[in-house]
Order: C-alpha cells, then structure tokens, then sequence
C-alpha cells in the first residue's frame, strides 16, 4: 500500500509541475487559477510522500518519488509543451525508470 502512495505522490508532483508550466504561459485570472492548482496538487503529493515514508526507507522513498516526478515531467514537457525528444534525453530516462525500479526491487 505505502509503495501505491508513493506512486501516486510521484503522479501529483508531475502534476504540481505541468500546473507550473500552465500558469506560466497563462495570463490574468487563467494564471492564478494554475497557481492554485499547483499548491493543491503539491500539498497532496507532499501529504502522501510523508504517508508514504512512514513505512519505506526515506532514502528510497524520496528518489523514487523524485524519479517518477522527473520521468513525469520531461515526458509531459515532450508530449504537452512541445520540448525536443532528443536521443539523449530518452536514453536518460529510460536509465532513470531502470533505477527507480531497481530500488524497489533491492529495498526491504
């Protein structure tokens, strides 16, 4: 259960992000609505990942959940906002999930 929490605090910070990067191309009242849903969708994430460490290992907890908000991220930054998918980047993350899984598989 304390590993599905942490999956899904790593889901809220990805969402804690592509809020950010909607208020920022966002103008007026748009934009403060994306501010309020970045500090709901980072106070959930951060409420959760506490939850979530009460039972795992605060090391592997921590970047697992970092992991999955930086996998997260630069996929929605491809897929959303349009960055490059460069060969390199995508090399990367697929490193990033191989570790993020490999904690889990090595933690107790």
């Amino acid at each position: 259960m304390n590993w599905i929490l942490l999956v899904i605090a790593g889901l809220f910070e990805v969402a804690f992000a592509f809020c950010l990067g909607k208020a920022k191309e966002a103008t007026g009242n748009e934009m403060y609505m994306w501010y309020l849903g970045f500090l709901v969708t980072l106070a959930i994430s951060m409420v959760l990942l506490v939850k979530a460490t009460q039972a795992l290992p605060i090391g592997t907890a921590y970047a697992v959940w970092t992991g999955i908000g930086a996998v997260g991220t630069v996929l929605v930054g491809i897929f959303v906002f349009k960055e490059p998918a460069t060969f390199l980047r995508i090399l990367f993350i697929t490193t990033l999930i191989g570790s993020i899984i490999g904690l889990k598989v090595v933690s107790h």
